[in-house]
C-alpha cells in the first residue's frame, strides 16, 4: 500500500539574479493517513519551505510531493494552511471569514442551510460559535487563532498544515489550544503536519517528530515515533519517562546542530 503523502527526492533551490541558494536537498519522507507530524529544526533550515511546498504554495526544483498518489504542483483546498499570523480579514466577522472558504469550496455542492450548518459546526469545534459575529479585533490572539484553525478544517482538507500556529500566543493560551488540537485530532483522526520550534510541544502533539539539518541544503537528519498512548494529557507526561526520553532525544539532535553551527 502506498503512502498517504510522500515527499519523494525533493531538491529545493532559490535563484536571485546571479545568486542561487539550495535551501533543501533531497527530501524524502512518507506519511500515514491520520498521522500528527511535527517538523523541527533551527532557523534557516527550510522547515516553512518545506511546508509551502506540500501546500503548492512553491514549486519544488527536482522531485515531487504526491499526495493521495497525485502529485502536488498548486494550491488545493486538500490542503489547508493555517498560519502563525491567523491571516482573518478584519472587516469581516468571525462567522463570515469561515464562511469565505466555505462558500468557495462547497458553494455548488452544499445548499446556504447546509453551508450555514458546516460553518457553526466548525466553529463549535473551536468553541467559538458562541463569537460568530464579533470582528477579530474583538478576539484575542488565542481565539483568531481557532477561528484560523476552523476556516481551516471547514474546507475538508486532506491535510491540514500548520505552520507554528502557537508560536505568537502567551504560554497558557498555547497550552489551551494545544489541548484544543489533540481534541479535534482524535475526534477526526484527520492528517496534520505541523512546523514549530517548541520541542515540549512537539513532543506532547505529534506522532512523529521529523528534525531537519542546518541549511543551506537542509535535508531530514532523524525522524523520531513517539510512543506515548493517546488520549495525553500533559501533567500526567511531566514524569513519564517515555516523553522524557523523547524529549531528550529532539534536544540532543538540536544541541548537536547549534554546536555544529558555533564551530563553523
Amino acid at each position: 500500500m502506498s503512502a498517504y503523502l510522500k515527499l519523494d527526492h525533493i531538491d529545493k533551490t532559490f535563484r536571485r539574479g546571479s545568486q542561487t541558494t539550495e535551501v533543501l536537498k533531497d527530501v524524502n519522507l512518507t506519511i500515514e493517513k491520520g498521522e500528527y507530524v511535527s517538523i523541527i529544526g533551527h532557523s534557516g533550515c527550510g522547515k516553512s519551505t518545506l511546508l509551502n511546498l506540500i501546500a503548492g504554495l512553491t514549486q519544488v526544483s527536482s522531485g515531487a510531493v504526491l499526495l493521495d498518489e497525485r502529485e502536488v504542483n498548486a494550491p488545493g483546498p486538500e490542503r489547508a494552511v493555517v498560519f502563525q499570523n491567523h491571516s482573518l480579514l478584519p472587516w469581516l466577522t468571525v462567522y463570515d471569514n469561515v464562511a469565505l472558504a466555505v462558500n468557495k469550496v462547497f458553494g455548488s455542492a452544499k445548499s446556504r442551510t447546509e453551508r450555514h450548518d458546516w460553518i457553526m459546526h466548525n466553529l463549535d469545534l473551536v468553541q467559538m460559535g458562541h463569537a460568530k459575529d464579533k470582528r477579530p479585533s474583538e478576539i484575542s490572539g488565542g481565539m483568531k487563532q481557532r477561528v484560523g484553525i476552523a476556516r481551516g478544517l471547514s474546507m475538508e482538507p486532506k491535510i491540514l498544515l500548520l505552520d507554528e500556529p502557537f508560536g505568537a500566543l502567551d504560554a497558557l493560551t498555547r497550552a489551551h489550544l494545544q489541548d484544543s488540537v489533540m481534541q479535534i485530532h482524535a475526534t477526526l483522526q484527520n492528517t496534520m503536519i505541523m512546523i514549530t520550534h517548541d520541542v515540549d510541544e512537539a513532543v506532547l502533539l505529534s506522532d512523529r517528530i521529523v528534525m531537519m539539518t542546518n541549511g543551506p541544503a537542509a535535508t531530514i537528519g532523524e525522524v523520531l515515533d513517539v510512543k506515548l498512548a493517546r488520549p495525553r494529557k500533559r501533567l500526567d507526561l511531566v514524569a513519564d519517562r517515555t516523553y522524557i526520553s523523547a524529549r531528550e532525544a529532539v534536544l540532543k539532535f538540536l544541541y548537536e546542530r547549534h554546536r555544529l553551527v558555533e564551530a563553523a
